[in-house]
C-alpha cells in the first residue's frame, strides 16, 4: 500500500501498530520535562505546537485526523490517538476489516460531509 499511494497528497490514512495514545502523551511529557531540566526550552515556551511536535505521530507533518471510521462494531477509541483526535469526528460500523469495503467508505464519507463540525464550539 505504501508504494502505491506514497506521491497522494490529499488524503492521508495513519495505521497505527504497537501504539498507544496515553503513552504518546506520556512519552511526550518526558521529552518535554528533559528539554526543560538542560535548559533547551523554558516552561512557559511550551504551547500546543511545541507539545504536539514531541508526539510520535507529528501532528505539523501530518494533519490531525478529520474522520476515524471505526470497524468491527466497537463503540470506543481504545485509546488511539487520543490527543490527536481532539475534534476528529467518529464514524462507527458493524463491519470488520475485511468486510470494509468501497461502498463502507463512501457511506462514512457521506455521512461526514452531512456533520457541521464546530471544533469545540456551539
Amino acid at each position: 500500500m505504501e508504494e502505491t499511494t506514497k506521491n497522494n497528497k490529499s488524503l492521508h490514512i495513519i495505521e497505527a501498530i504497537d501504539y498507544t495514545g496515553r503513552g504518546d502523551i506520556i512519552q511526550a511529557c518526558m521529552a518535554l520535562a528533559e528539554k526543560v531540566k538542560y535548559g533547551v526550552i523554558q516552561p512557559e515556551d511550551i504551547d500546543e505546537n511545541v507539545f504536539q511536535q514531541e508526539l510520535e505521530t507529528k501532528c505539523s507533518e501530518f494533519p490531525n485526523p478529520d474522520l476515524m471510521i471505526r470497524t468491527g462494531g466497537k463503540y470506543s477509541i481504545d485509546n488511539f490517538m487520543i490527543w490527536q483526535m481532539a475534534y476528529t469526528e467518529l464514524y462507527f460500523v458493524e463491519n470488520d476489516d475485511l468486510e470494509f469495503n468501497k461502498t463502507s467508505f463512501v457511506e462514512a464519507l457521506d455521512s461526514y460531509q452531512k456533520r457541521s463540525r464546530r471544533f469545540g464550539g456551539k
